[in-house]
């Protein structure tokens, strides 16, 4: 079964993946302990077998107890993302996505010469 977008995920579901993600795999219990206002154990482990389910995670076993993975990379679930973001918000015009980005004023000087390196980078490629 292929994975479902991640639109299709409730909250709670989301906020399992991402924890997944940032910590590259882990247990229910593990799960549990660092999610904010964390459900039961019996609902944790609810929530992961509907993400197993729903494509996102698969399993292994250790002993006792299960672990969970993402079924797809954190850079694939990133460029699946913003492809949604892309086309939900943007039309599809990746310059007003950026230019949003720029506009919102809430990038250090840093960031935007990082991303002047990015662009110049770009261009010499022939992108």
């Amino acid at each position: 079964m292929a994975p479902v977008n991640r639109r299709d995920l409730s909250r709670r579901e989301r906020q399992i993946m991402d924890l997944i993600y940032r910590l590259g795999e882990a247990t229910a219990s593990e799960i549990q302990r660092n999610l904010h206002d964390a459900p039961s154990y019996s609902a944790v482990r609810s929530h992961l077998r509907i993400l197993e389910e729903k494509g996102q995670l698969r399993h292994r076993q250790e002993g006792q107890r299960y672990v969970f993975l993402p079924t797809v990379s954190r850079d694939k679930a990133r460029t699946d993302a913003l492809s949604g973001l892309l086309n939900t918000f943007f039309e599809g015009s990746r310059e007003q996505m950026v230019a949003s980005l720029i506009d919102e004023k809430r990038l250090s000087k840093e960031e935007l010469a990082r991303l002047a390196e990015l662009i110049e980078s770009a261009q010499k490629e022939g992108r």
